[in-house]
């Protein structure tokens, strides 16, 4: 790594690169797109890591030089993230827009029970996060290609496959071939938020855009306004991120 000024460049791969804010290295992650006409920074809070869009032909040291002089807008963005939150015993979070409470009892089967507004399990303590984390990923899993195959076969659209992953930047994708992936943390949102972004991604094998005609046909499956429901995502959907096993 070599430092110019408060950049930090790496000196192999071009986009391992950071900038200082009060003497502490942000790692900036760079995208470049053929599609971007100016720069775009934003933070992911869960990673602790700056996301600088900026288009194909673009200076790299240039664009670090502009990410560089907003150096007030990140030092406020990084106070105001929230804190992480370990699915540990006795940790709180969202299912389904419901708080839930992991209550781990050594000597109980291992087995994860959903109880009320318990989550009960036992088993090693030190592997309570991982295996909360994959119950969850796999009620995700479940209940999305359950609502996803449901509304479609309503509607008579075809989809290939459903999967889910636990992406920064979106909540779900489709693919022009009826692939469609969400994020796993849709599972903690109130159902109505969920069931939204099925919609959203089921109009897109209607319409490949977000032109009126989607938004019309987003609207009509749903059979509601979808605004409210990215509304929520827009306010609460970053916190959903601080949650890790």
């Amino acid at each position: 790594m070599r430092a110019i000024g408060n950049i930090i460049l790496s000196t192999g791969k071009s986009d391992e690169v950071a900038i200082l804010i009060d003497g502490v290295a942000v790692p900036v992650r760079v995208r470049r797109s053929a599609r971007a006409r100016t720069y775009k920074l934003s933070l992911d809070a869960a990673r602790g890591e700056l996301r600088l869009s900026l288009p194909a032909r673009a200076s790299l040291k240039r664009a670090l030089g502009w990410a560089q002089g907003h150096e007030g807008w990140v030092r406020a963005q990084m106070a105001a993230r929230p804190a992480m939150a370990t699915l540990r015993d006795g940790a709180v979070f969202p299912l389904e827009g419901r708080d839930v409470r992991i209550c781990w009892t050594p000597g109980a089967s291992r087995t994860i029970r959903l109880e009320g507004e318990r989550l009960l399990l036992g088993g090693a303590e030190e592997s309570v996060g991982a295996r909360v984390l994959r119950w969850l990923k796999g009620r995700a899993k479940a209940v999305l290609e359950s609502e996803t195959r449901e509304l479609a076969a309503q509607h008579g659209l075809a989809v290939a496959s459903v999967g889910v992953g636990d992406p920064r930047s979106r909540w779900g994708s489709c693919a022009s071939n009826g692939t469609i992936r969400y994020s796993w943390r849709l599972i903690l949102c109130p159902p109505e938020v969920r069931q939204a972004t099925v919609a959203h991604e089921l109009a897109h094998l209607i319409h490949m855009d977000h032109s009126p005609a989607f938004h019309a046909a987003h609207a009509r499956l749903l059979g509601r306004d979808p605004r409210p429901a990215r509304a929520w995502l827009r306010t609460h959907g970053a916190a959903l991120h601080r949650f890790v096993g």
